[in-house]
């Protein structure tokens, strides 16, 4: 499996944004690529205030985009995240695409994102957001994939689930900041990694240093255990890589921890 991620410079002009990943895409040879993967809130600021000004449904407009380019390039597209104005509600999105450009499914986040450390960072999503309240694992040609948005990361139930319902990769669109993002980013992404034996892919836009949220970078993909493969740095960047979808099994029978799983135990 062949994975592109952009790591953009997120703007404040949404048509910016989304033509950047237009042009982004098509300077590359994708003739071989089968996933290109964005990261959250590819399309706007993540100000939490101004989502809702940013809102748009699903299909809508940024989602038509990816509809386009992913067949015109014969590939899935994690949708990174986007504002989704659903009826009064605004929920932070992840739609995903086959390379028909038929959206296949779309994972709403789940748990919001809240920190208050005071002389740091203070971010409270859940006063805009509205949560989503389902995993989301999707069929693709390729096996079962597992959909997650950045806060979720900290919560290993849910993507455990997504391994016990056979996802092979886990896509993680995120935004940490420059305060979580040195501390936590890369040992929770290799723990999740390593505890569920799937690949990890984590996207992450480009560090904006005039925007009032600096989102880290350091887009990421981990193997099954816990190797990272690739990672960015700060800037505006492109990877790719190969996934040898095969290496799960080799590892899971190396080591067989979800075999030696006993809820029962961790329920009582």
């Amino acid at each position: 499996m062949k994975i592109l991620m952009l790591q953009p410079k997120v703007t404040e002009d949404k048509s910016e944004n989304l033509a950047k990943v237009k042009n982004l895409l098509e300077s590359e040879e994708t003739s071989d690529l089968d996933f290109l993967v964005l990261p959250e809130m590819f399309n706007c600021p993540y100000e939490a205030e101004k989502f809702e000004d940013y809102a748009e449904e699903i299909p809508g407009p940024t989602t038509d985009l990816l509809s386009r380019l992913a067949s015109e390039h014969d590939v899935y597209i994690v949708g990174g995240s986007i504002p989704e104005k659903s009826g009064e509600e605004v929920y932070n999105s992840s739609p995903v695409l086959d390379p028909t450009g038929k959206i296949i499914g779309k994972h709403r986040k789940i748990h919001l994102f809240q920190v208050n450390y005071p002389g740091k960072i203070q971010f409270d999503e859940s006063k805009y957001l509205k949560g989503g309240n389902r995993q989301t694992v999707l069929k693709t040609k390729f096996g079962a994939i597992g959909v997650a948005i950045c806060y979720d990361l900290r919560f290993p139930e849910l993507l455990r689930g997504m391994a016990k319902a056979g996802s092979k990769v886990i896509f993680l669109p995120a935004a940490f900041n420059t305060t979580t993002g040195p501390a936590h980013w890369k040992p929770v992404l290799r723990t999740r990694a390593i505890d569920n034996q799937t690949f990890v892919v984590a996207g992450s836009p480009a560090r904006n240093r005039e925007s009032s949220y600096k989102a880290y970078g350091h887009s990421l993909v981990v193997d099954p255990w816990g190797e990272v493969l690739v990672e960015a740095g700060a800037g505006e960047e492109k990877l790719t890589v190969e996934l040898d979808l095969d290496k799960i099994d080799e590892i899971r029978k190396r080591l067989p921890l979800l075999d030696s799983l006993k809820p029962e135990v961790y329920s009582a």
